[in-house]
């Protein structure tokens, strides 16, 4: 193990996990009951994918849950973050429930927790049975109350074991790149017209959280995408657009949970969609707030003909990652301090539920991944979160994206953000140099001392 000096100190008790999602590792999309996701139908459509792949296999972690679980031991993690696939239990998104596909996860569970992983369970990363995007998805509002139903039946059975519930994973990336700009599943590119999904997947939220605790879930927050909002210019027309964009992606999503308002000038935009009620349902009491966090974004004024007032612009002056992300650590601690700074009682611990980096390298002749660019990447993050600390940020753990190897939505096999290497033929897992400097990271931690 290098010396202490060397590695990031967070607090006694600090958490360090992995975290994957349902449809990139599970595989098995035709076994068991479970039904079709809008992400089987998306994936299957020519061109929507950047290599043509699909998530059929994927990992083929539903039948590899030991050996991958074994790993997550040999990695000393404390907590494990997964996402349960909503067609496995309800096929079609209503009505009984299949129970080899709840089984599963039951099982996952426990094996999680004999080998020391304290399950963080995300209801909806993305899969949405696709019989109820047939009846309009997240357009419809009575998709909320088939969700609702749906967490009163995996709340009841795992509540008892499951230390953390996310309801909905990132709901600003499910509505706006799925029904906003049509670049995920279902692949809907309705611009401002998205603005009821938005609404129902927030209400899908709160109305989750709340048949989570009758169920006795003792913890419950969210996984908000959060990025730091730049102007690319300081013209006034960029700078509006930016805070445009900020509302949009940042607020719209933060500011109900917390307060129970969208923000000032976006309310109109919802006046049609919120029924009496929706907002004190959406702000339901959060345990932990969750931070997915990758990058800032740079926007500018868009042209007087475009379908919506702003555009994104490359942040340059960084390094990239593999998939052109710029490595900016330092906007993590920023918008933590700043998070806390605008919000203070109303926020409650927060967790980093997702960070990482894709790094494509792959085995050497000598089967070693010598991915030092993500050591470096995580190094600089988790520092990043330390300093946040120091300056009163209550961040109470680091949940590496991902563990393994994934399908990568859009990008299908393309991009790598594992701590282990998965070769996607033979599915063999080979833990890369990352993998170890991330367990030699956790046994430094004092508690390990």
């Amino acid at each position: 193990m290098p010396p202490l000096q060397d590695f990031p100190m967070l607090p006694p008790g600090f958490r360090f996990g992995t975290g994957t999602a349902s449809y990139p590792v599970e595989g098995a999309v035709s076994e068991d009951g479970r039904g079709p996701s809008i992400w089987d139908t998306f994936s299957a459509q020519p061109g929507r994918i950047v290599d043509g792949s699909t998530g059929e296999v994927a990992c083929d972690h539903y039948h590899r849950v030991d050996a991958d679980v074994a790993l997550m031991q040999q990695l000393g993690t404390g907590g494990y973050r997964f996402s349960i696939a909503w067609p496995r239990v309800q096929p079609s998104g209503r009505g009984p429930v299949n129970e080899q596909g709840l089984a599963f996860y039951d099982r996952l569970v426990d094996t999680l927790l004999a080998h020391g992983q304290q399950p963080m369970a995300t209801l909806y990363h993305w899969d949405l049975p696709q019989a109820l995007e047939d009846d309009g998805g997240w357009l419809n509002r009575d998709t909320v109350e088939r969700f609702a139903d749906y967490a009163a039946v995996v709340g009841e059975r795992l509540a008892d074991r499951v230390e953390h519930w996310i309801p909905v994973n990132e709901p600003n990336a499910a509505s706006i790149l799925g029904y906003g700009m049509g670049a995920h599943a279902p692949g809907k590119a309705l611009y401002f017209d998205c603005l009821p999904a938005v609404h129902h997947l927030l209400l899908a939220h709160g109305r989750a959280a709340i048949e989570l605790r009758r169920a006795g879930a003792a913890s419950i927050g969210c996984a908000n995408n959060h990025a730091p909002i730049w102007p690319a210019s300081d013209d006034d027309a960029d700078v509006g657009a930016s805070k445009i964009f900020d509302a949009l992606w940042n607020g719209t999503f933060l500011e109900p949970m917390l307060l129970g308002r969208y923000p000032v000038d976006l309310m109109p935009l919802f006046e049609d969609v919120i029924a009496d009620g929706d907002l004190a349902t959406i702000r339901q009491p959060l345990d932990f707030y969750g931070v997915n966090y990758y990058n800032p974004m740079k926007v500018a004024v868009a042209d007087d003909d475009s379908e919506v007032p702003f555009e994104l612009r490359e942040v340059v002056g960084y390094p990239t990652t593999d998939m052109g992300r710029p490595i900016v650590p330092d906007a993590l601690r920023e918008w933590l301090v700043m998070f806390r700074a605008r919000f203070r009682a109303a926020l409650p611990p927060i967790y980093i539920t997702a960070s990482g980096c894709s790094y494509t390298m792959g085995p050497d002749e000598s089967g070693i991944v010598d991915d030092q660019p993500r050591i470096d990447y995580l190094r600089a993050h988790v520092n990043a979160v330390s300093e946040a600390i120091t300056r009163g940020v209550d961040v109470r753990g680091y949940y590496c994206w991902s563990l393994m190897d994934t399908f990568e939505w859009a990008e299908g096999y393309t991009q790598r953000f594992g701590l282990v290497h998965v070769d996607h033929d033979t599915l063999v897992r080979t833990p890369k140099r990352s993998f170890q400097w991330y367990a030699d990271l956790i046994r430094a931690q004092p508690q390990h001392r």
